[in-house]
């Protein structure tokens, strides 16, 4: 390493003194940075609502490279390119996520409301940049832009997860969304909803393993009301189900039920 090599983790200062240093790997400000990049790619793609337009050219993608490169050195340029290219999909399926949002809750007034005012919809939009980062292999970014919206809205959804369009979560504060879940179109969750994993297969020094399916797949169309909990990496939700406040569940529940919690009870749905 060459002596006058600035550590693209170094970043206001690290913690050996020096303001970027080659050897200290210190990732002072990186969070601060990473919700700064946040609020430059939203305001790219709503310059309306929150904030100046640079549009998808070389002031945008020279915001993503300054961040990427600290975690990323070696082709950050290529991770910018890539995630300025994907930024009209990501607006694309957000622009659905807020019409899901208008549809499902009878005291919203507007889509703009949804998208200004609902944290589901602020935790939605940073899990769908996050996802990008996380689809490419970027390491530590992607978990703290989550982890900012998680502090912002009281949502946790790892960047890992797998959610189809037309996502809303309302109120949301307490949602826990695990790294394997995936989620079809159209599925609504309320507040307080867990869908985590059940237990982890553990190695041979008894820490968990890992890069396995862990978390529940939930189907298209599906309801999730206050304070369930889908458990488990083999948990299927069947597409048209809808999953009662304060349920637990651990095993699969086939398309088109609904399952109460007062009377540990599943029913056949009807759908119209």
């Amino acid at each position: 390493m060459k002596d006058n090599f600035v550590s693209p983790l170094c970043y206001g200062g690290c913690m050996c003194g020096q303001n970027g240093c080659s050897s200290c790997g210190s990732y002072a400000g990186l969070m601060e940075q990473t919700a700064e990049l946040l609020q430059t790619l939203r305001s790219a793609m709503y310059p309306n609502m929150f904030g100046c337009n640079l549009g998808n050219g070389a002031r945008l993608r020279n915001a993503v490279a300054d961040c990427v490169m600290r975690v990323l050195p070696d082709n950050y340029q290529e991770i910018s390119d890539r995630l300025g290219d994907s930024l009209p999909d990501i607006k694309a399926a957000l622009e659905t996520d807020a019409q899901a949002g208008y549809e499902g809750d009878p005291a919203a007034i507007s889509v703009e409301e949804i998208m200004l005012a609902y944290p589901g919809f602020e935790a939605i939009s940073i899990y769908r940049i996050a996802h990008e980062l996380y689809k490419m292999k970027v390491p530590i970014l992607p978990r703290l832009m989550t982890e900012i919206a998680h502090r912002n809205t009281g949502i946790d959804i790892h960047p890992g997860a797998t959610i189809g369009r037309y996502f809303f979560i309302d109120h949301g504060t307490g949602v826990v969304i695990g790294e394997t879940t995936t989620i079809g179109d159209h599925v609504k969750l309320y507040q307080g909803v867990t869908l985590g994993a059940k237990s982890f297969p553990t190695n041979v020094d008894g820490t968990p393993v890992k890069g396995i399916k862990r978390h529940p797949d939930i189907g298209n169309n599906v309801v999730i009301y206050s304070g369930a909990t889908i458990l488990g990496g083999n948990t299927v939700i069947g597409d048209n189900c809808v999953i009662g406040g304060n349920v637990w569940l651990t095993e699969s529940v086939e398309p088109g039920h609904t399952v109460y919690a007062a009377h540990a009870e599943t029913r056949r749905r009807t759908v119209k």
